[in-house]
């Protein structure tokens, strides 16, 4: 098992989880090697340096033979499926992507029902697919918006922004203000006032969202797609005319979310919708620029009246033709710990289990850590108020393959937002049409 933190560092991790972690029964698995594709990135990498202490454990072995981002990721099982390939064991899921895989074994009988129901009961229930639990999760993600302080309290820009737009500048309470403010930071190619994911299905949501907040819907009661509709020509159009005015990066088609917690840590974006998973990295002057210099709002709201809030959680699932399902599951029943939470927790990750909600905001208390303390309270708001998952459907997936090249296609200017969004619905009708679901 390899990893890219330092040799130290991952040994001084290691060693303070073993405190807690040995008091758990992970079982002995002598002589087996699990062999797992895990999700890169970032907000990912620390966790898998905690595995040499399951293998210290267990005696078991654990190869990660494929590490990517998760739409490569997405592609590569897919390919396997295709392939027949997948003897492979665990793999690195997502609550939004599992309906799509058939390869997948049910968790129950296989993890302890004591150790489910740690979770939070309605993460379960999004990552129960046809009845049987195809993933453990392990956190959960929401966006909210990140901003650089000193903008907002500079006499100057505070003065010039209410000349032009004829009110206070202040952290915007809506997505049209965040457009405002957004142009009238922007200075490029040095600066930018947002950013935004540009591709795959990492677009398909933003837009999603913005659709929800605009009061739209991706499809009516019977699965008709609706989301051309005014609705989502104006969340849409948000994009295109923000990229149009040159207000966000010109590379932004092609950003993931690497790409965006990595520029807004530049110091050359100033508001920035991400994960909470990028905020202790934001917050540390060794890797960011805006340190000290942060502050967080809810996400904001469309016309509609609703805030932004696509969510779902990243997991682990097991496949079905795993030669160890049970040193398998006693993996992931690692990964998922209560002591594996609180690590990622302290970064911001959300956490999955209940008491690790409550227990690393005491923690950032006990620390004066006032930043995360406000990370976490946020974050905590947010996913009780402002949740919503894509359609649990297998036939997500396809749509968001239909519907992003579109989105992209208006984007850069190629196509009008209205015809974008016909086009993908033309589309996305099909699917659903072929899948049984619309009659």
């Amino acid at each position: 098992m390899t990893s890219k933190l330092s040799a130290g560092l991952a040994s001084v991790i290691a060693a303070t989880f073993a405190v807690t972690a040995q008091a758990a029964d992970y079982g002995k698995f002598d002589g087996v090697t699990v062999k797992a594709k895990m999700i890169g990135g970032a907000q990912y990498e620390p966790l898998y340096a905690l595995i040499p202490e399951w293998e210290k454990m267990t005696g078991a072995k654990v190869e990660i033979i494929s590490r990517k981002a998760h739409f490569e990721l997405d592609r590569e099982i897919k390919q396997d499926i295709a392939a027949g390939t997948t003897d492979w064991c665990v793999g690195a899921n997502h609550t939004s992507f599992a309906p799509q895989y058939p390869i997948y074994r049910d968790l129950r009988g296989l993890v302890k029902d004591d150790v489910i129901a740690g979770f939070v009961p309605l993460v379960i229930d999004h990552s129960t697919v046809n009845g049987k639990l195809v993933q453990l999760p392990r956190h959960s993600d929401i966006s909210n918006l990140f901003y650089q302080k000193s903008l907002f309290a500079d006499a100057k820009k505070q003065a010039d922004f209410k000349a032009k737009y004829g009110y206070d500048l202040a952290p915007p309470e809506t997505w049209a203000q965040v457009k405002d403010q957004a142009m009238f930071f922007a200075d490029p190619p040095n600066f930018y006032g947002t950013q935004f994911v540009g591709k795959d299905e990492a677009i398909s949501g933003r837009f999603y969202e913005m659709l929800v907040a605009e009061g739209g819907a991706l499809f009516d009661d019977k699965w008709n797609p609706t989301f051309n509709s005014e609705a989502g020509v104006r969340a849409l159009q948000w994009f295109v005319d923000l990229y149009a005015s040159k207000a966000v990066p010109a590379g932004v088609p092609n950003y993931v979310w690497d790409d965006t917690g990595l520029g807004f840590a530049s110091g050359t974006v100033a508001l920035n919708l991400d994960w909470a998973g990028w905020a202790a990295f934001f917050n540390d002057p060794k890797n960011s620029k805006v340190a000290g210099n942060i502050g967080v709002i809810r996400a904001p709201k469309g016309s509609g009246g609703k805030r932004t809030g696509w969510s779902g959680s990243h997991t682990f699932s097991i496949t079905q033709k795993c030669p160890t399902p049970e040193a398998a599951a006693s993996l992931v029943t690692f990964l998922t710990s209560y002591e594996s939470q609180m690590h990622e927790a302290r970064s911001g990750l959300l956490p999955t289990r209940t008491k690790v909600w409550k227990d690393v905001v005491d923690e950032f208390k006990g620390k004066n850590n006032d930043f995360m303390v406000m990370i976490f309270q946020t974050w905590q708001q947010s996913m009780a108020e402002d949740a919503f998952t894509p359609p649990l459907i297998a036939e997500w997936g396809e749509v968001s393959n239909i519907l992003w090249p579109k989105l992209q296609a208006a984007m850069i200017g190629d196509m009008s937002a209205k015809d974008a969004l016909d086009a993908a619905a033309k589309g996305a009708r099909e699917v659903m049409e072929d899948a049984g679901l619309l009659k």
